[in-house]
């Protein structure tokens, strides 16, 4: 069973934990969010399983998941990272490009830039049947299709814009 810290609306954890499922009003939890860019600036993309109860089927950014009880953000981000696509990366002493709140929690975004092979992926059976490079124009498109998660538009270009570096400013 997979347990959550809790937070309260300013990220401060309660000392409480949940059992993974809809988060109670007033109580927030942490999510992270990958996603990794090869030297051409292509996003690595997953298509999720035709069987996940979430978005099944469409394609999505790099890595998601939500934070386990204990993890810290960066923690959450390596193991998810590793545990959908087999890939590793030290986010120790790394804070994300961004954080986005949503109704129930708080959803970091970390930016990585790294040249990875697609055969060397080992994709989560239980999560990810696929995996493919795309530009930014093409993720946009696919969220027009509705073949790929219906992120913002902002936010994808926001994602492609910022994978270089930190802060508001080039």
């Amino acid at each position: 069973m997979e347990y959550w810290d809790i937070y309260d609306g300013f990220r401060n954890k309660t000392g409480r934990t949940m059992e993974r499922g809809p988060v109670p009003e007033g109580d927030y939890h942490l999510v992270v969010c990958i996603c990794v860019f090869n030297s051409d600036g292509k996003l690595l993309i997953q298509q999720r399983q035709p069987f996940k109860a979430g978005w099944p089927n469409l394609w999505d950014i790099s890595a998601a998941g939500s934070a386990i009880a204990g993890e810290s953000s960066g923690q959450a981000a390596e193991r998810e990272l590793y545990e959908e696509l087999g890939l590793r990366h030290d986010f120790s002493g790394v804070r994300p490009h961004l954080t986005v709140n949503f109704n129930r929690g708080f959803d970091d975004v970390y930016l990585v830039v790294k040249d990875v092979d697609l055969a060397d992926l080992k994709l989560q059976p239980e999560e990810v049947q696929n995996a493919k490079w795309a530009t930014e124009e093409e993720v946009m498109q696919m969220i027009e299709e509705g073949t790929f998660i219906p992120y913002h538009k902002g936010l994808i270009q926001t994602y492609f814009g910022m994978r270089n570096g930190y802060g508001t400013h080039k």
